[in-house]
């Protein structure tokens, strides 16, 4: 994991949006205090969108999920029913993933398409590629770890949203971070797997009628 995202992402998904919790609700409505500690973090994905440089999957997914993200807030109209609207929102993007792996489609295998036809490989080509046997699992387990995840989050967070009520919000940012690392830092060692396979001997020698027939 880039070492520079991790340092990005703890400043502005984790350390910024508690501090700005912690003093605003002092001097506010929980409601309000909750909605601005979120705008660094809405910044910071906005930003990122804009330097993919290209629209594709992955950043159709980036700016639906910080679109849909920012309506949950905006319409919750209390503090605790935005806390229940997260915990509703990680069930139905965990029940996404999974749709994408019962239908074949693992939704990382389709961002790694995105990312490596970006670097300037043919997408037809790649997709040939990460669809062998070996290489579709993998996907789909790093997509099912994803899963995972949202799940874990929102069966957490709604105990800790019963026992702490409001002040289960940083408690909840914090578990965020906790698991999103967890899981990223597991998926790095699928994405290494993946790329030993692709630079294998058999893969090499296997691919090289695919790669004549994409360049006559």
């Amino acid at each position: 994991m880039n070492k520079n995202i991790i340092i990005c992402d703890l400043i502005l998904y984790l350390i910024f949006p508690l501090v700005i919790w912690n003093v605003f609700k002092n001097y506010m409505d929980d409601y309000y205090a909750m909605l601005i500690s979120s705008v660094p973090g809405i910044v910071y994905s906005f930003i990122r969108f804009i330097l993919l440089k290209k629209i594709n999957l992955f950043g159709v997914a980036l700016i639906s999920n910080l679109s849909v993200g920012i309506l949950i807030d905006v319409l919750a109209g209390s503090a605790i029913q935005m806390l229940w609207n997260e915990v509703f929102y990680s069930y139905i993007v965990a029940f996404t993933f999974i749709v994408t792996i019962l239908i074949n489609k693992p939704i990382f295998l389709l961002f790694s398409l995105d990312f490596v036809e970006m670097q300037g490989h043919t997408r037809e080509h790649m997709k040939k590629v990460f669809y062998q046997k070996k290489i579709l699992f993998i996907f789909k387990l790093m997509t099912y770890g994803f899963a995972l995840r949202d799940i874990l989050l929102a069966t957490i967070k709604t105990w800790l949203i019963q026992k702490y009520g409001i002040q289960s919000f940083d408690k909840g940012l914090i578990l965020r971070q906790i698991l999103s690392w967890t899981i990223t830092g597991i998926s790095m060692y699928g994405f290494i797997y993946i790329s030993k396979c692709l630079n294998s001997p058999e893969q090499v020698t296997n691919s090289k009628p695919t790669i004549r027939e994409n360049n006559p």
